[in-house]
């Protein structure tokens, strides 16, 4: 795994040419903690185009130099004057890159305090605009970075810009945004918090957009902290008058486009502690107008990682389709058989449990084998290596041991390997990662040894 701006530390051993990547530390018990969100809209056109208040690059400037109190940072519309925006910040170690200016760009970028897995990294281009507000003069869409927030915790962050307007097309793009979103939620983050920040264009009030995102959250399981905390769990009824804001005083209780949803996952609780309009932090200076032409909203978040669920980093490529078979190991899961598919590459992973669940991933290539485990063994390491093939890093060596010493391998060595031990007490139950004909990634869950 590359982790953004945190190249890992390899030792090359000269006499065998062999890279060893760092063996990952051992897995600690229950961990917390806390982060805070921003989403901004930061009106990033050229200058002849925006609708901010301000001159944008002063403006861009300011806002980068503001941001310094939030741990994550989605920002839209940062086109034209990226570079004041980067420039300003000195706080965020980890941020995207660019993807350019008008018309080239999406806009959509983020500064973190945490780092992201940079090989996961992904900008998704909408599959329906509307012609009508410019929407199809950008390559308006979402991205998907997974954030680190310790050993093996990491939560899904979506920034989106949606369509804008609110005729016809509109809406009906903009629910096509929502349903392109939802599927790709699906697909990469089942199993996993997740947090949604972004400038959605929508409006709990508005017909049509009222239904779309009530859906959206419903079918993700995600949660809106302005209607949790603010409207105490009671979204504005559709077709309802908008609750506008008032640009000089605007306050929590009035509905803005800009939203943010979370969800946390079987590993990992996440809940919101706040909500806030953070206008006031983002005016000019001597003025007080507005830096942009939305409003900065922010939401504190704490975590807890569930103490029956420990896991590993990921190793491998940055291919084929995500699993987490966290939400198939119950409680007190029990490996009874570990077993491989191989030949030049790990074609296929699996595992059966004590409840006779069989969970596996990959292709049906290579050569199949299998290690039963004893009333008193468990798996407690596994050593992968991984190489490229047709230009894809993939898996291309697993062995894995138990306590009593014996092992199952399959595969290749190659020049670049790590080992994966479970923390004391504690077997290998279960995995995550990608794969498609073969393993491109893999990574451990944890559950307790019982045995």
């Amino acid at each position: 795994m590359r982790r953004a701006l945190a190249g890992a530390v390899a030792v090359t051993l000269a006499s065998a040419a062999i890279v060893v990547l760092p063996t990952a530390p051992t897995a600690s018990a229950a961990e917390s903690g806390t982060f805070t969100a921003l989403t901004y809209n930061i009106a990033g056109l050229p200058e002849a185009l925006s609708s901010a208040p301000t001159p944008r690059k002063s403006a861009t400037t300011t806002i980068g130099q503001r941001l310094g109190p939030f741990d994550i940072v989605h920002v839209q519309e940062d086109f034209n004057y990226h570079a004041y925006l980067y420039a300003g910040d000195t706080t965020h170690a980890y941020r995207t890159p660019t993807s350019g200016g008008v018309p080239f760009g999406s806009g959509l970028n983020t500064l973190s305090n945490k780092p992201y897995d940079e090989d996961d990294f992904e900008r998704v281009k909408w599959n329906d605009c509307d012609t009508n507000s410019g929407d199809c003069l950008t390559p308006k869409g979402f991205t998907f970075m997974r954030t680190r927030l310790a050993e093996g915790t990491y939560v899904d962050f979506y920034n989106l810009h949606a369509d804008a307007g609110s005729n016809s097309g509109d809406l009906a793009a903009r629910a096509s945004n929502f349903a392109q979103l939802s599927s790709f939620i699906q697909s990469r983050s089942a199993g996993n918090a997740v947090v949604v920040m972004g400038d959605t264009n929508t409006r709990y009030t508005r017909t049509v957009d009222g239904t779309t995102i009530r859906d959206f959250a419903a079918v993700n399981g995600l949660t809106d902290p302005w209607v949790q905390l603010v409207r105490g769990g009671n979204a504005p009824a559709e077709g309802s008058d908008a609750l506008v804001c008032d640009n000089a005083n605007p306050t929590d209780a009035c509905e803005v486009v800009d939203k943010i949803w979370y969800r946390g996952s079987r590993a990992l609780t996440l809940n919101a502690t706040s909500y806030k309009n953070n206008h006031a932090g983002f005016r000019e200076d001597g003025t007080g107008k507005m830096l942009s032409d939305h409003f900065p909203l922010s939401v504190g978040f704490s975590w807890s990682t569930n103490p029956a669920y420990q896991f590993s980093e990921q190793f491998g490529g940055p291919h084929g389709d995500y699993f987490n078979d966290v939400d198939r190991v119950e409680l007190g899961a029990q490996a009874t058989e570990i077993s491989l598919r191989s030949n030049a590459r790990v074609d296929q992973v699996g595992v059966t449990l004590s409840n006779g669940t069989k969970l596996t991933h990959g292709g049906t290539g290579g050569s199949f084998s299998s290690l039963t485990l004893g009333s008193t063994e468990y798996v407690s390491s596994a050593y992968l290596c991984q190489a490229k093939h047709n230009n894809h890093t993939r898996v291309f060596y697993a062995k894995f041991t138990t306590n009593l010493g014996r092992t199952l391998a399959g595969g290749r060595t190659t020049s670049t390997c790590t080992t994966r031990t479970a923390p004391a007490g504690w077997q290998i139950t279960g995995f995550t990662g990608r794969s498609g004909s073969e393993v491109d990634k893999i990574g451990f869950i944890y559950t307790p040894n019982r045995r």
